[in-house]
């Protein structure tokens, strides 16, 4: 057996052993504002439920290993003590990764992951419209457990009011636990799909994706695409040149054929084969054909 001391290792070799080994892990989606109102949206993965009466869920937007800054979400929780934690579910899995690509300050991951903005009642920040459970919160307390990289920052927050789409109830109006659809976080590319098991979604690049709201209007608008379809569309780092269409088409004559008769739909529905392969550059490719 392979026995190690936190010490003796590096904090990004201990990070991973950790999430390797806790998991799955529930994933809170967390939408703040600052202090000008201005909205962010992040998933978290250090994330549970605490207690019932009161009800109180926490999460950690923990300060990044590699050079010890801190989130968004960490410094907003700070100044507005509210937050709203969105349930994921696999409908929203790819747009809440894109989601968690590291955009400037102030830019709206909402818009970037093609989701929307619902009013809350009781706080501030927007619901995740999309999301099949959305917690209203007021934040009673951040406790930081250290200052040094990868040290936590646990959120503690207070539910005020819960929406839950009726869809997703059973006859006794409880959660149904296959409808929910919910996915958790494991080590590496890894997620769980609760109903379904193990699959894998790229971390988002390193570089900036475009984003869904950089997208032409009949692809974010499509009926075919789906919102994970979108989200991984939006995190290619640019669209394709003419030139690397053309050649593309050039080597795939039946796409080129598909293209001159101009059928929107099967267009789209290519485009999600290349989806399923992993090849959003190509399925870019057929989608800007004219």
């Amino acid at each position: 057996m392979l026995s190690i001391e936190p010490k003796d290792i590096s904090v990004g070799k201990l990070h991973q052993y950790l999430l390797g080994a806790i998991g799955p892990r529930p994933i809170a989606f967390a939408s703040t504002v600052d202090e000008d109102g201005k909205p962010n949206l992040s998933p978290f993965s250090f994330f549970n439920v605490f207690g019932s009466n009161p009800p109180v869920l926490i999460f950690s937007p923990a300060r990044r290993g590699r050079d010890n800054t801190t989130k968004h979400t960490f410094e907003n929780a700070k100044k507005v003590d509210e937050v709203v934690i969105n349930i994921v579910n696999f409908d929203i899995v790819q747009q809440m990764s894109l989601s968690s690509t590291e955009y400037a300050e102030g830019v709206n991951e909402f818009e970037k992951a093609g989701l929307t903005m619902q009013k809350s009642d009781l706080v501030k920040p927007f619901r995740v419209a999309e999301s099949p459970v959305q917690f209203e919160c007021k934040i009673k307390e951040v406790i930081e457990t250290g200052s040094e990289g990868g040290a936590g920052n646990l959120v503690v927050c207070h539910v005020v009011k819960m929406h839950i789409k009726e869809d997703i109830l059973d006859e006794k109006g409880f959660i149904d636990q296959y409808k929910i659809d919910q996915v958790a976080r494991m080590g590496g590319n890894w997620y769980s799909r609760a109903r379904e098991g193990m699959f894998e979604v790229p971390k988002p690049l390193s570089t900036l994706g475009i984003g869904v709201d950089a997208m032409p209007e009949e692809v974010r608008t499509s009926k075919i695409l789906t919102g994970n379809d979108l989200g991984k569309l939006g995190n290619v780092e640019a669209l394709p040149e003419n030139g690397e269409i053309e050649a593309f088409l050039k080597q795939n004559t039946q796409e080129a054929e598909l293209v001159k008769t101009g059928d929107k739909e099967k267009i789209h529905k290519q485009a999600q084969v290349y989806l399923e392969k992993g090849q959003p550059e190509d399925a870019w490719k057929i989608l800007l054909a004219k």
